[in-house]
């Protein structure tokens, strides 16, 4: 599946548009990807200029901290609070972000069926092709390493911003890197 830029922000823009987000793609220029996270979290420009939701950024805090709400801690540090999941989980994973509490009843605020919805969460992912990585920071471990399960009712994240609670997707491909984020306190 491909994508063009009208249809991929349109998805962004309404899935995410009432939550606390930050949804944004950055250039993909080191191995180790995480440098590439890093420098997202301090806002490079989209690579091929397209528009994502950044809630922060007109927030007098990111003054003094340009990566606010994120803090800004050191690669290894972020490694260490990320795990990699399978394309499904990170197409709920999506779907799950669209409002506080990381949970997929989140879906029953919108008037679109599931399948739609789920449409525009695989439209987001389209942009990153078929052979990217996810990665989060929610625990909510499934019955096969590397997925997430939503049924489950007990879940945690490692935070990786000043606010009490923040989960997001981060998405890898060779030539690009995504974050798609919700805070929450």
């Amino acid at each position: 599946m491909s994508v063009d830029q009208t249809s991929w922000e349109a998805a962004v823009h309404h899935l995410y548009e009432d939550a606390y987000p930050y949804d944004a793609t950055g250039p993909r220029h080191h191995e180790n990807w995480i440098l590439d996270l890093v420098a997202l979290m301090a806002r490079v420009p989209d690579p091929r200029g397209w528009t994502g939701l950044d809630d922060a950024a007109h927030n007098p805090e990111r003054e003094a901290s340009p990566t606010f709400p994120f803090v800004a801690h050191p690669p290894e540090y972020v490694a260490r609070r990320l795990q990699e999941v399978d394309r499904d989980s990170a197409e709920n994973l999506l779907l799950a972000l669209t409002d506080d509490r990381c949970t997929l009843s989140n879906l029953e605020r919108f008037t679109e069926s599931e399948e739609e919805l789920r449409v525009m969460a695989r439209t987001i992912l389209a942009r990153y092709g078929d052979k990217a990585t996810y990665h989060t920071n929610v625990r909510m471990p499934g019955h096969v390493r590397g997925t997430l399960d939503f049924t489950s009712s007990g879940w945690a994240y490692s935070p990786l911003s000043v606010y009490s609670e923040d989960y997001g997707l981060i998405i890898v491909s060779d030539a690009e890197i995504g974050m798609f984020w919700n805070f929450s306190d």
